[in-house]
């Protein structure tokens, strides 16, 4: 009996075809965690998928979209650039989500141009009704040279100078951020975020009264400026200037739909002091989509602890510390 069994077994596992995973099985995956909301599950098979298949144009627009809902905005770009660099216009799809990116990161100079050239490729496309919408919602006054070409590998070389800005300025590490800005002024003329980043690096790094001329000159050439309602606050505000004050009356009375642009305006009322209408700005906020920003956790942990929100401060925090290890190096302000 010993031996009938030995041998059915083997014939039973002589006849099973062993599972080897593909491309394909861990993009489904990554979909099914995407669709289930488990984005960063999504990333981990994703980034499987695409490792299984590097040159799949889809995995990597697949992936960006993920990127795209976690907030993780210029990594997005990335993708979206370098499938376009690689497939050229049989992707058009990347032209409108790079628009949607560039809008939630403020550059709406830029998020205009993506829409037009989606809808220039793709006139009757999936996103057709959504890059309409876009381009009504930014409302662009149509005064400046649409003539100027834009360069894919310029664009590029640009999201990695932002996503290094980026890194630095959530980090608190003005030191590094100064010279790289100031290189990006020289590469990227035309780009006024480039300037307002600017300004707060060089406040943070002493030059006051430079940081201040310079957002004021800007002000004046756009009284409606919000970057620079919010960087003259904070200016004012660690100076002790009652000036602040204004600057914080214009923002209060601005709700923006840009998921960033909100971010930084309840970051600029927490820095003021301004903590309950910072906590509420903060309570409107995609969590999902502001992972990561250490910003998010830093100064909606502080609004909350001086609003008497002692264990929601405490666990924005130590959340904020798990997902952003230079945290830790940080003394909690409400200690």
């Amino acid at each position: 009996m010993p031996e009938v069994k030995s041998k059915q077994s083997k014939e039973k596992y002589d006849n099973v075809v062993p599972f080897i995973p593909d491309a394909d099985f861990y993009f489904v995956k990554g979909t099914e965690s995407f669709q289930k909301r488990k984005f960063d599950v999504a990333v981990k098979w994703m980034k499987k998928a695409i490792e299984y298949a590097p040159k799949n144009p889809l995995y990597h627009c697949q992936l960006s979209i993920v990127y795209t809902e976690i907030g993780a905005y210029h990594a997005a770009n990335q993708l979206l650039t370098k499938v376009l660099q690689s497939s050229g216009d049989k992707y058009a799809d990347c032209y409108y989500l790079l628009a949607n990116n560039y809008a939630h990161l403020g550059l709406l100079n830029d998020a205009k141009k993506y829409a037009e050239s989606y809808l220039t490729h793709e006139p009757d496309g999936d996103f057709y009704e959504e890059a309409h919408s876009l381009l009504e919602m930014l409302d662009f006054d149509d005064t400046e040279d649409d003539d100027n070409e834009w360069e894919l590998e310029e664009e590029d070389e640009l999201l990695i100078y932002q996503e290094t800005i980026f890194n630095h300025m959530e980090s608190l590490e003005w030191n590094k951020a100064l010279p790289i800005l100031e290189e990006m002024l020289v590469l990227f003329p035309e780009h006024k975020m480039i300037k307002h980043d600017y300004t707060q690096v060089l406040f943070k790094n002493g030059y006051e009264e430079d940081a201040i001329t310079m957002e004021l000159e800007m002000l004046m050439e756009d009284p409606n400026n919000l970057l620079s309602h919010m960087n003259l606050a904070t200016f004012y505000f660690e100076r002790e200037n009652v000036e602040y004050k204004d600057h914080i009356q214009v923002l209060l009375n601005v709700y923006s739909i840009h998921e960033q642009q909100k971010l930084k305006i309840a970051t600029t009322l927490a820095r003021t002091n301004y903590y309950q209408d910072a906590y509420n700005r903060f309570k409107l906020l995609s969590k999902g989509k502001l992972k990561g920003h250490s910003s998010y956790y830093r100064w909606y942990s502080i609004a909350a602890f001086y609003i008497g929100n002692t264990a929601k401060a405490e666990s924005l925090w130590d959340e904020g510390c798990g997902r952003h290890p230079l945290m830790k190096k940080e003394t909690r302000p409400f200690n």
